[in-house]
């Protein structure tokens, strides 16, 4: 275990001196520069398996590259398809959070099952708030020490398991999220390289991360209720429950709490008869809007696509619209009814709330859109792609394996670039065209991302563990980053070997990935 800690804290002092991902881009940017120009010079050029053109490698320093670069900076942040995606899919959720729906539900979801399933259900709760995206951090950690503190148990190890099941589980939810909706249209545009009318939805996805969310549950709470929970240092102290009301106070302290003054821990995390009519309210709406949805796509209804497909209708092309929709409803019924959005003119301060937390990755969205626009018009990522799938061809490797080594793959990175989506943007127009070289579903190879990019959160390149080490040290003034690992390395480890085996059944069987795509 010190040899492990001790390589972690190397890959931290790596990761650390690592620039900001936006200069990040731009570096990535000047090297493709150098790259372009001597492949150019070299003559370097392949011919597109899809259609049998000849594509020559341009350089980006030339005067052509610079006339490109200039001429299509706005129209390549303007295109850029995970900006209006997730700004969309935000709109909705923000007001979904803002009410505090997301919040009661996942109180409900802790409250309700028996005390033995105490930690199943903070884990599954976590991947519930996976929804808020990062936001989960904030609302899981405090909620997972207080649900511990109120059945006896150590509220350490409560925050323990909510920060380990938000950050493991992160691409694993039985909700759609934002970042199904950023991968989804990095993916989309990665195919649109191979095949320009290849769709790739946000739901594309969604029965193996559906069924995903409760599998990681039940192995975290395996892991932490027959091995780590028998560790000395999580019995419960009496400090602890100071520490515990201190934790959910600071956390909450400018969120209005639906049925009480701000501030008020809920009691035992139950419901208040104003929060439960509320929550009554809101499932009636989500079964009426289910029915409208399933009517519009009724036979020889517009809405479905050519053919009378449903995979190409426009509800499911266009499901980032739908499912923003469907959270503004859900958020303004319940909202009203509690209080937290006392008004319909509150609705577009909430969105802008939501829309406001996300400007860092607007802004970062900028220059990757370049990059990858870049990429595109120099060539090399055809290059890369074309010759990549030519080895793994002359290699006869099997697609499962191939998947298998990219989780592994994506899992050792994952170490030192935390940032999912700036990962996905780098790797996605070389990993979503080869794949469909050799016949490999793009869903599947994202799916195998997606595990890759989970199962090492926890490590300290995560900007919210040391948000995490900060309220573990309010219980233990002592602890720090060892601390923080001995618990989450070993969930880490499990959930690695298991998601991937469970993937590996998945494939087996041949189930779908989500509504239309198949795994193979």
């Amino acid at each position: 275990m010190n040899r492990l800690f001790r390589a972690l804290s190397a890959l931290e002092r790596a990761g650390n001196r690592l620039p900001h991902p936006f200069w990040l881009f731009w570096i990535f940017v000047a090297l493709l520069g150098v790259v372009s120009a001597v492949l150019a010079g070299a003559g370097v050029s392949v011919t597109l398996p899809s259609s049998g053109d000849t594509v020559a490698v341009k350089s980006l320093l030339s005067l052509q590259g610079a006339k490109f670069a200039a001429e299509s900076a706005l129209d390549n942040f303007a295109g850029f398809a995970p900006l209006s995606v997730v700004v969309v899919v935000l709109l909705g959720v923000s007001v979904t959070e803002k009410s505090g729906l997301l919040t009661a539900l996942l109180r409900v979801t802790i409250g309700r099952l028996p005390v033995r399933w105490l930690t199943f259900s903070i884990a599954f709760g976590s991947m519930i708030a996976h929804v808020m995206s990062d936001s989960a951090y904030i609302v899981m950690i405090p909620l997972g020490a207080l649900a511990f503190r109120t059945v006896g148990r150590s509220p350490v190890l409560g925050l323990m398991v909510a920060y380990a099941s938000t950050a493991i589980g992160f691409n694993a939810s039985p909700l759609v999220t934002p970042a199904d909706a950023v991968r989804s249209s990095l993916a989309a545009e990665a195919a649109h390289a191979v095949d320009p009318d290849y769709v790739i939805t946000p739901v594309a996805t969604y029965f193996f991360t559906a069924v995903s969310s409760v599998f990681l549950a039940a192995v975290i709470a395996l892991t932490v209720d027959r091995v780590l929970a028998r560790r000395p240092e999580f019995e419960p102290t009496p400090e602890d429950d100071a520490a515990a009301d201190r934790l959910f106070n600071t956390a909450h302290a400018e969120a209005p709490q639906p049925g009480g003054p701000v501030g008020e821990v809920p009691s035992a995390l139950t419901l208040s008869a104003v929060e439960k009519r509320a929550m009554r309210r809101s499932g009636a709406v989500l079964l009426l809007y289910v029915l409208a949805v399933s009517a519009l796509l009724l036979p020889g209804s517009p809405f479905r696509g050519e053919g009378g497909s449903i995979v190409q209708s426009v509800v499911v092309v266009n499901i980032a619209v739908f499912i923003s929709l469907l959270f503004a409803l859900l958020g303004i019924v319940y909202g009203r009814r509690v209080g937290t959005i006392p008004s319909l003119s509150a609705v577009p301060s909430a969105m802008a709330d939501g829309v406001k937390s996300f400007v860092p990755v607007i802004v970062l969205f900028f220059v990757v859109a370049q990059f990858l626009a870049y990429f595109t018009w120099t060539g090399i990522s055809n290059v890369i792609t074309v010759e990549g799938a030519r080895l793994l061809k002359s290699l006869d490797a099997p697609h499962l394996i191939i998947l298998l080594v990219i989780i592994l793959a994506i899992s050792g990175l994952n170490i030192i670039i935390s940032s999912g989506s700036a990962m996905w943007s780098i790797l996605a127009p070389v990993v979503v065209p080869l794949a469909m070289y050799i016949g490999l579903s793009p869903q599947a190879a994202m799916v195998s991302f997606m595990i890759g990019d989970s199962v090492t959160n926890t490590t300290p390149m995560n900007a919210y563990f040391v948000l995490a080490l900060g309220f573990l040290q309010q219980f233990r003034k002592g602890a720090g980053i060892g601390t923080m690992l001995s618990f989450t390395v070993p969930v880490a480890l499990a959930v690695l070997v298991s998601w991937s085996s469970f993937f590996a059944l998945w494939y087996a069987l041949g189930l779908p990935l989500g509504p239309g795509v198949p795994v193979r």
